[in-house]
């Protein structure tokens, strides 16, 4: 029975089988408990999300009602009422009454427990799933703002302070020359979205004519990549291999060989449906998609060629690497990342769920910019249910939320977890799941998780590349957003346009602090970095 697609629990009848020796249910989609008393010699149920454990006590039944109830003696007749029995009788009222007052009382006691705890609780969820205020007064930290002068007053701002426990200073507290009046700050229109809608894949049959990324040959993408040779591989997923192609007028592209086993590859209107869906998502912080290619076959996605590779890359590549991303660069690339995110989840007319974000599929520039690869292509893996026990799981391991796991579900809920775990990489250097590590290291999320409100094991948390350049204050605020954005339950993580506007105003008080310094030194207004620039 292994390979067929079964769900459901296994039937504890089987367990009635005396002769059955051998049992293979291994590589379908049976759930629930494994049956106690089921214990054949060779018994194979790999692949499967079971639960393994031993399954619960049946609930408690009360015992049915005797068949031989005592009698119940009838009242006495109000006339027949003697002076033995009526001291008794009284007493009996009085001992009821008490009884029915300790009954109500207990009620009541009950009651008041029940609504001040569903209080807590509705209390405490609202904390969690409130915005995060990175200008609130943090405890354990002295927190500085620097407001913005408006422009054509030169009086010098007065430093509001907002005092907690002792901290590390990250600004001196001398004498604040004036700052130059800044620019009126403009906000930048927003990105214009088509009308269309997002799905990704398109209703119907689609007409070519109607796709507005380009149609490539298979002959032209042979030419270019050198017949998909080993020296122009760039990377290896899930999905398929990714090639450098350079064509004959220098134009130099990435080419994805997609893997033509998945159903919705091989049918060529499922692709080119999912093709044009593809080609309308735009977005800064995304690797577009160029062209495709449809024949012989043969089914391949074209895209920009981001010259500085990955992030994993630059991240867990050789030891000098890292140096090259100083704290601020690793803030504006998480932001650039939620940016891609909330253009993905909440700006299309109809979400796009990334389902494979991670660190390897995050470009860079060379001014090291973000560029998010990969999104829309969840369509191209196989079912939920072969997905499940398929090598080529949606997700990686390290980077998949809790409930993909338990329940193989993941929405944008899960597109967060995924982006706390790559910002807990840009924070600490480390790998989401490293073996070398010791035991209880190995896994970046349990380990992180429980020291990112501790300041001291920030400090000690933080990548030694940095060699300590980082503003102790913006990685506190760093680290509070991580821990929203790994919550194990869904509900309390926050959606990535709370994200983007907490990094947002990270990178704001960044900017501010470095204005102020550079003013202080002398530093030409013209060369300052503008807050604006990060809205």
């Amino acid at each position: 029975m292994q390979n067929n697609k079964l769900t459901g629990p296994i039937p504890d009848t089987l367990a009635n089988i005396p002769s059955l020796e051998t049992l293979d249910v291994s590589n379908n989609a049976l759930t629930g408990f494994l049956p106690p008393n089921l214990n054949p010699k060779n018994f194979r149920y790999g692949g499967n999300p079971l639960n393994t454990q031993a399954p619960p006590p049946p609930p408690f039944t009360p015992p049915p009602p005797s068949k031989n109830p005592k009698p119940i003696p009838p009242p006495p007749h109000p006339g027949s009422r003697t002076p033995d029995t009526a001291p008794k009788a009284e007493g009996g009222i009085v001992s009821g009454a008490a009884i029915a007052g300790i009954v109500v009382g207990a009620i009541l006691v009950l009651a008041a427990i029940f609504i001040a705890v569903w209080f807590f609780v509705v209390r405490k969820r609202s904390e969690l799933t409130k915005p995060l205020d990175l200008e609130a007064n943090h405890s354990s930290r002295r927190t500085w703002f620097l407001p913005l002068i408006p422009a054509g007053k030169e009086k010098p701002p007065k430093m509001k302070v907002f005092e907690a426990d002792t901290f590390e200073k990250e600004v001196e507290e001398p004498k604040i020359k004036a700052l130059p009046p800044l620019k009126s700050l403009k906000v930048p229109p927003a990105l214009k979205v088509e009308e269309a809608t997002y799905k990704v894949e398109s209703e119907g049959k689609v007409n070519k004519s109607n796709i507005t990324a380009r149609e490539f040959s298979v002959a032209e993408l042979q030419a270019a990549t050198d017949s998909f040779s080993e020296d122009n591989l760039l990377g290896e997923g899930s999905l398929g291999c990714v090639y450098r192609a350079e064509f004959p007028d220098g134009e130099v592209l990435a080419v994805k060989k997609l893997d033509t086993t998945a159903s919705m590859v091989r049918n060529e209107d499922d692709f080119l449906s999912v093709v044009d869906g593809l080609a309308r998502l735009q977005h800064t912080n995304s690797n577009e998609l160029v062209g495709y290619c449809a024949e012989h076959g043969q089914r391949l996605l074209v895209y920009k060629f981001i010259s500085r590779g990955t992030l994993h890359e630059l991240l867990h590549g050789s030891a000098d690497s890292p140096k090259e991303l100083s704290w601020n660069v690793r803030v504006k690339i998480a932001l650039g990342c939620a940016r891609a995110l909330e253009y993905f989840h909440e700006i299309v007319s109809q979400p796009v769920v990334h389902r494979n974000f991670r660190s390897s599929n995050i470009l860079l520039d060379d001014e090291l910019n973000p560029h998010v690869s990969d999104c829309g292509l969840a369509a191209f893996t196989p079912s939920s249910a072969e997905r499940q026990v398929s090598a080529q799981v949606l997700g990686s391991f390290g980077y998949s939320p809790p409930e993909f796991s338990t329940s193989g579900m993941y929405d944008v809920k899960s597109d967060v977890y995924s982006f706390g775990v790559v910002m807990l990489e840009l924070m600490t250097g480390r790998k989401p799941l490293d073996s070398s590590r010791p035991r209880s290291e190995q896994n970046l999320v349990r380990w992180a998780t429980p020291q990112l409100h501790d300041i001291d094991a920030l400090a000690r948390m933080v990548d030694p590349a940095l060699e300590g350049a980082y503003p102790a204050k913006s990685l506190s605020r760093f680290a509070d957003i991580v821990a929203l954005c790994v919550q194990p339950e869904p509900e309390f993580r926050p959606p990535i346009s709370e994200v983007v506007q907490s990094l947002v105003r990270l990178m704001q008080r960044a900017a501010l602090s470095k204005r102020r310094h550079e003013y202080n030194a002398g530093v030409p207004q013209t060369d300052m970095e503008d807050p604006s620039d990060y809205l």
